[in-house]
Parts: structure tokens; C-alpha cells; sequence
């Protein structure tokens, strides 16, 4: 005849709760026992009673088979994490691609593309947003256009105050080293008068060039005037031209 099954439930009296409390935990310690054995396993049990007396038993040792446990639950919630974060991750990539899509859609509806979807309200509301890029666009423009200006007049303004001040210098210069009146030699003042009532080509003008040509250091060395330089040169031609002709009579 079997045993009649017990409710499980809280024993009422204290002596027959501590009596089947010491069965029990017996036969659970045992029951560890056998199965770290005949299985090869690490069992840990733990047993508090209800009046805080500690009955444990460990096939391992206890702290180093709570390390592993520990070290195991660490693991598991880490990989939850994990999963967790890379949902979340791939959520957000979706709602991200969405978005993206979404973008581009309007994008090239603004452009005037892809309007085929596109109802009457839609289509107007898109040429009131182009409207008001637009009238934006030209605000901007305008604004860099005033600030150019501005700029340019500032530059302008700079470049008039340098230009007065470089003014002011020059006339200070000016006061502090009077012009000296220099007056040319008498040989260049003759040959500037010769030039002025003469509107000819004169023999100053003719003895000038030739002193350009190569005579001009002799006439500087001899601190001739140029025109008594060049008289000569004409006597030195005539004397010349009558010796030539001289010989030619004798042949």
C-alpha cells in the first residue's frame, strides 16, 4: 500500500514543521550528493531556516561555484545587452532608411520630378514652399550684395583717408626741403633760344646730334659752348673740302 500524497502547504504546528524540515533537508542534502556523483555535476545547495540557521552543501566548494554562477549571470545579462542594443540598432537603421526615403521623395518633388502621386492640394502647397525658398534666396542675395557694398565703401573711405594722409606728407617734405632754382650752362641756354626763335633745324641743333654720335667728351673735356664747337667743325669741313678739290686739280 503507497503512501497518501501530502497537500503542500505551511505547517501550522511548529513541532511538526521543525521534525519535517529536518527530514526533508536531510533528504534534499543527500539527494545533491547523489547527483554530483553519478552525474559528474557542480551542485550548490543553500538552506536557511525560518529561524536564520544556515545548512548549505557544495560539491565544489560554495565560493567558487557562486564565482561561476555569478561569472554565468554576468554572461547572460552582457548577451542580453547585446541583443537588446543591436534591436534597438537595427530600429533605428529602418526608421533612419524611412526618413531617408521619405527625403529624397521630396526632394525630387521639389526639383519637379516624381509628381505623379501628387494631389491638387499637394501640388499646391509644394509651389507655396518654392515660393518662399525663392523669396529667401533673394533676401540672401541681396544682403550679400549690401554687405559687398558696404565693404567696398569702407575700402573706399580708407583709401581716401591714406591718399590725404601720403598728401600731407608730401607737402610737409615739401616745406622742409624748399625747390632749388638751378640754371643750365650758357652754351644750353643759347641753343634753347636758337630753338625757340628758329622753328628750323639750326647748326646747334646739327652740332648737337654729332656730340651725341661721339664728340660730346671732347667738347665736355675743352668746356667749349656748342655752338663755338660746332663753327669749328665746319671750318674743319670746308678746309677739307678745298683740299680734296685741290688734289683732284692736281691730278
Amino acid at each position: 500500500m503507497g503512501r497518501g500524497k501530502i497537500e503542500i502547504k505551511r505547517i501550522e504546528n511548529a513541532n511538526s514543521r521543525q521534525v519535517t524540515f529536518s527530514k526533508r533537508r536531510a533528504g534534499l542534502l543527500k539527494k545533491a550528493q547523489e547527483l554530483a556523483i553519478l552525474c559528474d555535476a557542480e551542485v550548490a545547495v543553500i538552506i536557511f531556516s525560518n529561524t536564520g540557521k544556515l545548512f548549505e552543501f557544495s560539491s565544489s566548494g560554495m565560493k567558487h561555484t557562486l564565482a561561476r554562477y555569478n561569472k554565468c549571470v554576468e554572461s547572460s545579462e552582457t548577451t542580453v545587452d547585446v541583443h537588446k542594443v543591436e534591436k534597438q540598432e537595427h530600429e533605428e537603421v529602418d526608421i533612419l532608411r524611412d526618413e531617408i526615403t521619405t527625403l529624397q521623395m521630396k526632394q525630387l518633388q521639389l526639383l519637379g520630378k516624381d509628381l505623379t502621386g501628387l494631389g491638387f492640394k499637394e501640388l499646391q502647397n509644394l509651389e507655396q514652399q518654392l515660393n518662399e525658398g525663392l523669396l529667401l534666396v533673394k533676401e540672401k542675395k541681396e544682403q550679400l550684395l549690401m554687405e559687398q557694398l558696404e565693404q567696398s565703401r569702407v575700402q573706399e573711405q580708407r583709401a581716401m583717408l591714406e591718399n590725404e594722409t601720403l598728401r600731407r606728407q608730401v607737402n610737409e617734405l615739401r616745406c622742409l626741403f624748399p625747390p632749388v632754382d638751378c640754371q643750365l650752362p650758357a652754351y644750353l641756354e643759347y641753343c634753347s633760344l636758337e630753338q625757340k626763335n628758329i622753328g628750323i633745324r639750326s647748326p646747334d641743333i646739327a652740332c648737337n646730334s654729332e656730340i651725341e654720335r661721339g664728340d660730346s667728351d671732347t667738347t665736355l673735356h675743352l668746356g667749349l659752348p656748342s655752338h663755338v664747337y660746332c663753327k669749328r667743325k665746319e671750318g674743319e669741313r670746308d678746309t677739307h673740302s678745298n683740299d680734296s678739290g685741290s688734289q683732284m686739280g692736281l691730278l
